[in-house]
Parts: C-alpha cells; sequence; structure tokens
C-alpha cells in the first residue's frame, strides 16, 4: 500500500525508536500530525509554546542519546523552535524539528506566514531541507537523522503543506544505518603525552562530559598521578559520586579548593571538556588536551599535546605507558581544602543557620526580611529527592545553587542550559524528562524569571498530568543578572520582578501549589511536595540578597560590590523624599 510523505516520515521515527513529537499543531502540519494520530508508537504532545517544544525535546535527546523530535507550522511556529534548538546544538543534542511551509506554488511571493526556513536555521541546524517533492522521501529523512544522531546536532526538516499528504512511489522503509565508531589517536602521540605527564610533578585534571563513559578508567589514571580532578558542571552526574580524587567545580558558579587546584599546577590535563571560561585556566601550566573533536583541541587555552579520540580509549592507552611515580601531597593538599570548603557550606545551609550567633549577625545584613536562604532550599531539596531522580535547572542563581548543594549520587541525572545559557529551560526539560519515565523522580530547580517567561507549558504538565517537582526560587529579582551588575560597581537597576504568587496560579492551572514565606516553613512543605502524587509547585519566597561569592574574589569585585551598596541606599533614600 502506497504511503504519504508524512506516513513516511512518522513510520521512520517509530522504527528508529522516537516515543514523543513535541510541538504546536498548524495547518501546514496537518498531514504529519493525522499520521501521529494514528500512529501506535509516538504520542503526540501538544505544548502552548513551541520554545518550550524545543527544550522537550532536547531534554529526551540528552537523556537518552537517542533522537528528539520537535514540530513548528510555518512562519511564527517554526520561528519559535529556534531558542530551545539553538540549546539543543550547543548542548549536542541530537533533534530533528520538522517545519511547515507555505504550499509549494505560494512559495517566494511573499505569502501570508511565509519565511525562509532554510536560511533561518542556517546557523543553527547542521542540516537544513525542505521537501519539495515526494520522491524525495525517504531519502531526505534519512539524511537529516543520520546527521543528527552522528554528529550530535540539530536537522530541520521543511514540509510544505500541500507535500505532506502526497503520495511517495518509492514506498521503501527508511534505512538509517547508524554505527558507533569510537577513535583513538596515534600511539606516537599518546606516547609523546604520557612522556610529558611522567615528567610533571603536580598535575590536574579539568574532566568534563565527554569522559563520563570512560570513567573508571579516568579514576585510574587519577590514581595513578595523584592528580585532583576539577569537574566541569555537566560532569557532575558522572564523576562526583564515589570520587576520592573530584574537588568540585570551577568557574563563578565553582569553589577556591577548584580554583586552587587549578592555579597550583603545573600541568593541566583536559579529558572531554571544552570549559569556556578562559579566565579560570592556569597560567603558565603545560596542558594536554583529549576531545573526540579536533577543532575543540586548543581554542580555550594553548595546548601542549592534542590527543583527538574518545576519552576512555584514550586514557586506557595511557595507562599503560605512564611508568613514573606521583607525590600525591598536591592530590591531598586539594582534596583537604575542598573538604574544609563543603564544611563552611554546609553550616550556611542548616535550617538554623540565622539563628547562631554569626548566623544573627550576617542576617542583620543582608536577610532581614528573615527569608529562606537559597542554600537551604537546595540543601533540603537535595536531602529529599529519590536517588535515581532527574534534575533540571534554569539559568542563573538556580544552577548555583544545585551545583553546590545538590550531589548526583546514585543514579541521578542532571540538565540544564549550561552552554547556551538560556532562561526558561528548567520545566519544559522537565516535561520531556518525566514523559520518558512517569515513575521517574523529576525536580525542576526553577528561576521565577526563568518560569514566567514560559509559565503557559504548566498546562501542558497538567493536561499529562506528569508528576514533576517544580521548585521555585522566588527572590523577585533576576538574580545572576542582579549579582552582576553590582560586581560591577552599578546599583540594581531592571531585575526587579513583579511576581504574582506562583503557588496560587498553579492551583489555578490544576497543579499542588505550595508556598514557604518562613524559614520555618520549609522542612514541612518540601516533605509534602515530595509526598504528593502528580505534579507539583513549590514556591519558595529565597532571600533576594544572596551572594554566591566567587572562588577567587577580586579587590575590584568586592569594592564594585561596595559601591553599588551605597548608590542602592542613596537612591533607597532619595525614592523616600
Amino acid at each position: 500500500m502506497a504511503r504519504t510523505v508524512a506516513q513516511i516520515i512518522i513510520d521512520g521515527l517509530a522504527e528508529l525508536g522516537v516515543s514523543h513529537v513535541f510541538g504546536v499543531v498548524g495547518d501546514a502540519l496537518n498531514p504529519l500530525t493525522d499520521a501521529i494520530r494514528r500512529s501506535d508508537d509516538i504520542e503526540w504532545v501538544g505544548c502552548r509554546h513551541e520554545e518550550a517544544a524545543a527544550f522537550a525535546a532536547g531534554a529526551q535527546a540528552q537523556l537518552t542519546g537517542t533522537l528528539g523530535v520537535c514540530m513548528g507550522t510555518c512562519g511564527p511556529g517554526a520561528i519559535h523552535l529556534l531558542n530551545g534548538l539553538y540549546d539543543a546544538a550547543k548542548s549536542h543534542a541530537p533533534v530533528l524539528a520538522i517545519a511547515g511551509q507555505v504550499p509549494l506554488s505560494e512559495v517566494g511571493t511573499d505569502y501570508f506566514q511565509e519565511v525562509d526556513n532554510d536560511l533561518v536555521f542556517s546557523d543553527v541546524a547542521a542540516f537544513r531541507a525542505t521537501v519539495t517533492s515526494p520522491e524525495q522521501m525517504p531519502g531526505l529523512l534519512e539524511i537529516a537523522v543520520r546527521t543528527a544522531i552522528t554528529r550530535g546536532a540539530v536537522s530541520v526538516l521543511t514540509v510544505p503543506g500541500d507535500i505532506g499528504d502526497r503520495t511517495v512511489s518509492d514506498d521503501r522503509p527508511a534505512r538509517f544505518a547508524l554505527a558507533d565508531r569510537r577513535v583513538r589517536p596515534e600511539d606516537e602521540a599518546v606516547r609523546e603525552a604520557a612522556a610529558l605527564l611522567d615528567a610533571s610533578e603536580k598535575i590536574t585534571l579539568l574532566v568534563g562530559q565527554g569522559a563520563r563513559t570512560g570513567r573508571e578508567d579516568v579514576l585510574a589514571l587519577a590514581d595513578r598521578l595523584a592528580a585532583p580532578m576539577v569537574i566541569t558542571l555537566k560532569a557532575k552526574e558522572g564523576f562526583e559520586q564515589d570520587n576520592s580524587f573530584q574537588v568540585g567545580q570551577t568557574g563563578l558558579i565553582g569553589n577556591p579548593a577548584a580554583a586552587a587546584a587549578l592555579d597550583d599546577a603545573d600541568l593541566l590535563l583536559m579529558l572531554g571538556t571544552d570549559f569556556p571560561y578562559r579566565d579560570w585556566y592556569p597560567k603558565g601550566a603545560k596542558v594536554v588536551q583529549v576531545d573526540t573533536a579536533a577543532d575543540h583541541i586548543g581554542r580555550r587555552v594553548p595546548v601542549d599535546i592534542g590527543l583527538v579520540g574518545d576519552v576512555g580509549a584514550t586514557v586506557r592507552a595511557l595507562l599503560t605507558r605512564i611508568t613514573a611515580e606521583h607525590p600525591r601531597k598536591h592530590l591531598e593538599h586539594s582534596r583537604e581544602h575542598f573538604e574544609r570548603w563543603r564544611a563552611g557550606q554546609a553550616k550556611l545551609a542548616a535550617p538554623d543557620h540565622d539563628r547562631g550567633l554569626i548566623g544573627k549577625a550576617r542576617a542583620a545584613l543582608d536577610n532581614r526580611s528573615h527569608l529562606v536562604r537559597p542554600e537551604a532550599l537546595a540543601a533540603a531539596i537535595d536531602a529529599a529527592a529519590a536517588e535515581d531522580a532527574i534534575f533540571t535547572s534554569d539559568t542563573g542563581m538556580a544552577t548555583v545553587w544545585l551545583a553546590r548543594f545538590v550531589h548526583m549520587r546514585g543514579t541521578r541525572r542532571l540538565l540544564g542550559s549550561y552552554n547556551l545559557g538560556s532562561m526558561a529551560n528548567a520545566m519544559p526539560q522537565a516535561l520531556g524528562a518525566q514523559l520518558l519515565d512517569r515513575d521517574r523522580q523529576v525536580v525542576a530547580f526553577c528561576g521565577d524569571g526563568g518560569l514566567s517567561m514560559l509559565l503557559g507549558d504548566l498546562i501542558t504538565i497538567k493536561t499529562h498530568n506528569l508528576p514533576v517537582k517544580l521548585v521555585v526560587f522566588d527572590n523577585r529579582r533576576l538574580g545572576m543578572v542582579k549579582l552582576e551588575q553590582e560586581q560591577a560597581g552599578l546599583p540594581e537597576f531592571g531585575t526587579e520582578l513583579d511576581n504574582p504568587d506562583f503557588a496560587a496560579v498553579a492551583t489555578a492551572l490544576g497543579l499542588t501549589g505550595i508556598r514557604v514565606e518562613k524559614p520555618g516553613q520549609l522542612t514541612e512543605a518540601v516533605r509534602q511536595a515530595f509526598e504528593t502524587d502528580g505534579p507539583v509547585l513549590l514556591d519558595v519566597l529565597t532571600n533576594p540578597e544572596e551572594i554566591s561569592v566567587p572562588p577567587k574574589p577580586t579587590v575590584e569585585q568586592g569594592w564594585g560590590f561596595a559601591i553599588a551598596k551605597v548608590k542602592e541606599m542613596i537612591r533607597s533614600t532619595g525614592d523616600e523624599g
């Protein structure tokens, strides 16, 4: 029986194992959504905004390593996908976006809702094409899928409204011919790197997401080299647990022990990371970098030896060639520093922190309203969440608190917009994650600014009765921007948010809403949120004056902050008059 273009696409995706397609319906997509309606294998998830659909598809791709799929109809519908697709592209998540288009006979006439999709998506998509003839199928679908999966990239396939329901003459099934081919560097390059490692005394590892599949080999190498291990945020889920070498993250969200471990090293070994912040790399150290992408070698810091290949395979090759005994003082000092910092952070997160002598003094300066400290909220969530929970976090202060107080023990997973740095990602990513497994706990660390940006898709969570736990760090601020302004000596401006009662909004939408206004309510509210079946939004009023001290605070930052506070005080006093 002959099939249509739409049917071939949906049958091919089902054969590949795609279980959900996210999007907003529209006339150009009608043949495709009707094919999904008749499918037993793929569920249509109608979102309230296409950006949320793209974030959800990207989340599924990152969690499964397989294709995520979203759709947007012609013109504005397709354009709305862009931000979520950029996040997928920068996260190397394989995503296929199917975009609608005006009828072929009208293309080029400035028709209603017509945009040039191939041009619009030219920067974000590794592959993009418009289906102009049924005979191009399933060939174009195969190229789009293969490109997305093999390159960890976005593909965009545009289907005009009068093409989807046309019959395809070559009614063969789509064949994607996917294979996993791991590569390792040449032996001579490995020997040179091993010799440089043997000649170095204080080695620090900077380990990223690209090393996670070689975890045991990386741990063995850290032991052989007696090297402290700084882990990126995206490597946290793979390397934080049961790791006696790790010293946490560096950068603005990191800690002083990690920063010192890098600064004190005479050799930095980078494994599967493209950590972008140049200011946080050590000065004057030798650098060896291992990455599967040749164009990543040396683009953040000058590299003495670059090894292009799979991290696990490359590390195994290095282990056979390293012969020197490395002193363990650098490792031991770094770990002791890290544990001291963690102990101090635990005191900040204690529910009764502000009742102690030091806490009272601090609260008189930065928490006079006696609101919940965000450290305490993050720590309470960490304690209550399941050992296999999936966490998502909005960009900004919510990610800072997650990075410092949520530990990736058990089989926990972690998602965020950690390369693009978008707002509003945590809730739709949680939506996509929860649809993969309704029995697995999914917890979203939402900023109030991020949540309100795509607030409409709370309705999608309710419609599908997804038991997501949405935790809102409600400080009535764009907190990270506030901190950036004050560190630069500027008074806070434009960051204040006139928020509703998010718990009441959630309740009105059919979710369970819980609001916390005082520290004494926190423990019971968190318990209630995690014991309640179905979707829950926990709206916690957190202290907007909380400061996330960077690992290497500078005199300039401190002076800028002091100046900003004086300006804010003067402005506030002037406003009163």
